[in-house]
């Protein structure tokens, strides 16, 4: 137990990882409702948001950018191509290579999904420079726990 006016270290309201835990479940949940009205779950979209940008992706490049293994990232994609929005197919030039693209299904959801994101920055109830500067620090935070350099981290 401690004293009165003090914070328990090991509070689970004190813990960092806690508060950003609670705020992707919050998040994740917000998007939910948007993205079950076009059929997509969090993840999909996510794999989506690459290819409205680039149209085709290395599966295996993918992967990396999304921090997700193979064994995680293929029955996603096995589930996308059921859906019609993207394709997997060898690269003629390199066999070794799997190519996601996307179809023309897959972008027409993009100007849905445009209209879930602006629904979703009004929930936050945060300006676009505030939520600008939070994304920042958290990629920044991300990195350096990626880096193994969790110490500077902390103190940056």
């Amino acid at each position: 137990m401690t004293e009165p006016g003090t914070v328990a270290p090991l509070a689970l309201d004190e813990q960092l990882c806690f508060a950003l835990h609670s705020a992707s479940r919050a998040m994740t949940g917000c998007y939910r409702p948007i993205l079950d009205s076009i059929g997509l779950t969090y993840s999909q979209y996510a794999v989506l948001l690459v290819l409205w940008v680039e149209e085709t992706v290395p599966q295996r490049e993918l992967g990396e950018r999304m921090f997700l293994d193979s064994g995680t990232l293929s029955p996603m994609l096995t589930r996308l191509e059921g859906h019609g929005l993207v394709t997997r197919a060898r690269r003629p030039d390199d066999e070794r290579t799997v190519q996601v693209s996307l179809t023309d299904k897959g972008k027409a959801l993009r100007e849905q999904a445009a209209a879930a994101q602006e629904e979703v920055i009004a929930a936050t109830g945060m300006s676009r420079d505030e939520l600008f500067r939070m994304r920042d620090d958290l990629q920044r935070l991300a990195a350096h726990l990626r880096a193994g350099d969790a110490g500077t981290a902390a103190v940056s």
